[in-house]
C-alpha cells in the first residue's frame, strides 16, 4: 500500500483492511469505543490474525515449539497476537496456559532451555506480557512478577546475563520487563511495588538518553535508532515511546534526543517507514522494510498524540 493514495496517516490506517490496525487506530487515535470494539472482535477472524490462527496446531502450539523456531514458535506468535490486542478466546487462553505451564521454573521465572539452570529474564518479561492479558485469573502471574522484581539491578534496569555476572543493565531486557510489568498493572493488579520498579527501569533508559552510552554519549547500537515491527525481543526508541504513551509518562528532558530522532524519521503528517527486519522465519510479511509501514505509522501517531498532550511538538 502506498501512502501517495492518502492525504493523511489516519486515512491510510483506516483503509488498511486489517482489523488489528483499524481497531487500534479507532481505539487510540479517534476514541470511537463502540466502532473500535466491533473491529476488535474481527482480529482473529480476518487478515493477519486469521492467518496466524490457521497455523495453530491441534496441540495448541505453533510450529510445534514453545520458544523456537524464531519467529514462528508459540511464544513469538502469541507475542504478536498480544501486540495485535487480539481478543481473549479459548484457543489463546489454552496456548497462553501452555506457555506458562511448560515454562514456569523453580525460581518462579520462565525457562524453556534445557542447558540453562536459571530462568531467562527477557523471556519472563515477554511471557508476562502475554499471560497478564490472556490469563488474568492465573495466580502464577504473581510468581513471574516476583521473579522480575528480584532480578532488578542496582542501575534500575534488567539484564538476562545477570546470572553470569553482568553488572550493567540491558536495553533489550529492560523494555521486555517494563512491558510485562505494565501489562500486569493494567490487566491484573495496580501494584505500588511494581510501579516503583517500572519507575526505576525507566530511569535507567532516561539516564542513557534512550539509546546512548551514559559514559560517552555515543549511540550504543544503530539498530536502536531503527524502528521495526514486530520488535521481537529487541529494543528501539519507538518501542520505548510506545510504552511511554501507554503508561502516560510525564515528559522528561532526557527524552529530547529520542524526540529529535522521531522528528527525523517522520514523513509528512505522521507516516513512518518500517526500517529494520529481524532475520528469522516468519509466516507472512506485514510491512516491507524501507517502505511506509502500517504498524510504525500507527505507533508513531499515538506517540505524537501523547507528546502533543505533553506540549512537545513533533
Amino acid at each position: 500500500m502506498s501512502m501517495n493514495k492518502y492525504s493523511d496517516p489516519l486515512s491510510y490506517l483506516l483503509q488498511s483492511e486489517q482489523p488489528a490496525i483499524i481497531y487500534q487506530t479507532l481505539k487510540y487515535l479517534t476514541e470511537e469505543p463502540i466502532e473500535a470494539r466491533e473491529y476488535g472482535e474481527q482480529i482473529l477472524k480476518k487478515g493477519w490474525g486469521l492467518q496466524l490462527m490457521n497455523k495453530r496446531g491441534d496441540d495448541g502450539l505453533w510450529a510445534k515449539g514453545l520458544y523456537s523456531p524464531k519467529w514462528i514458535s508459540t511464544a513469538y506468535t502469541m507475542l504478536l497476537l498480544r501486540r495485535f490486542e487480539a481478543p481473549v478466546t479459548m484457543p489463546l487462553i489454552e496456548s497462553a496456559g501452555i506457555l506458562m505451564t511448560k515454562g514456569l521454573y523453580s525460581d518462579n521465572g520462565i525457562n524453556y532451555f534445557k542447558n540453562l539452570h536459571v530462568s531467562e529474564t527477557c523471556v519472563t518479561g515477554m511471557i508476562l506480557y502475554i499471560t497478564s492479558f490472556y490469563l488474568t485469573e492465573d495466580r502464577r502471574n504473581e510468581q513471574l512478577v516476583n521473579y522480575l522484581l528480584t532480578e532488578q539491578m542496582s542501575d534500575g534496569g534488567w539484564n538476562c546475563q545477570r546470572y553470569k555476572g553482568a553488572s550493567h543493565s540491558s536495553f533489550h531486557t529492560t523494555i521486555n520487563v517494563l512491558e510485562g510489568l505494565l501489562s500486569y498493572r493494567i490487566n491484573i493488579k495496580k501494584s505500588k511495588c511494581v510501579l516503583d520498579a517500572e519507575k526505576r527501569g525507566v530511569e535507567f533508559l532516561l539516564n542513557h538518553s534512550l539509546y546512548k552510552s551514559h559514559r560517552t554519549g555515543e549511540i550504543v547500537d544503530r539498530k536502536m535508532t531503527m524502528f521495526s515491527f514486530p520488535p521481537r525481543w529487541r529494543y528501539d526508541v519507538m518501542r520505548f515511546f510506545d510504552y511511554a504513551q501507554l503508561r502516560k509518562l510525564g515528559y522528561d528532558s532526557r527524552m529530547n534526543d529520542g524526540v529529535e530522532l522521531l522528528k527525523k524519521k517522520k514523513i509528512g503528517d505522521g507516516f513512518f517507514k518500517m526500517q529494520n527486519k529481524n532475520p528469522g522465519k516468519i509466516y507472512f510479511e506485514m510491512d516491507k522494510p524501507g517502505k511506509i509501514g502500517l504498524w510504525n505509522t500507527l505507533r508513531g501517531m499515538r506517540i505524537i498524540k501523547w507528546l502533543n498532550r505533553e506540549h512537545i511538538p513533533v
